[in-house]
């Protein structure tokens, strides 16, 4: 697969209030889950996923009131259910419940999945998604690119 030079996430609305709506109620913990969906386009510069399905799983770090583990079990379920409905993983989510919407040294360091990883911040009340361990960006868009106007890109 590529390094995720650039790319871009289609979160449609319904699956992001979902992700909200777990990060409120884990909330003071981070919370964590995964996105299944399929790669739209995938090239030597640029990958694009569209999200369907989202699996909230458990934290069981340490100190989850500051990082983010999910439970390995639970991940390998939502691994398996996703196989059985055709999809595969296009993300990983957390929250970062006093803030910011930023990776940390932590999140770069135990990114082990090229997908993109979202993180909530409660906060601030932003969402953005990221290309790690790189660093990157990710683009969230609501719609899927050919349903938009080829300028909003």
């Amino acid at each position: 697969m590529n390094s995720l030079c650039s790319g871009w996430l289609v979160l449609p609305d319904v699956l992001r209030r979902q992700l909200w709506q777990h990060a409120r109620r884990a909330a003071p913990q981070e919370c964590v889950g995964v996105l299944g969906g399929q790669v739209l386009v995938s090239g030597p510069n640029s990958v694009g996923w569209e999200a369907v399905a989202l699996y909230p799983l458990p934290n069981v770090a340490p100190d989850p009131l500051r990082e983010f583990l999910a439970g390995a079990p639970q991940f390998v379920r939502s691994l398996a259910a996703m196989r059985l409905e055709g999809l595969e993983l296009v993300g990983i989510y957390h929250s970062h419940p006093r803030g910011p919407a930023r990776f940390s040294g932590v999140d770069q360091a135990r990114a082990a999945y090229p997908v993109p990883h979202l993180i909530a911040d409660l906060l601030g009340g932003e969402l953005h998604a990221f290309a790690l361990p790189q660093g990157g960006e990710i683009r969230l868009l609501g719609v899927r690119p050919d349903e938009v106007w080829p300028d909003e890109l």
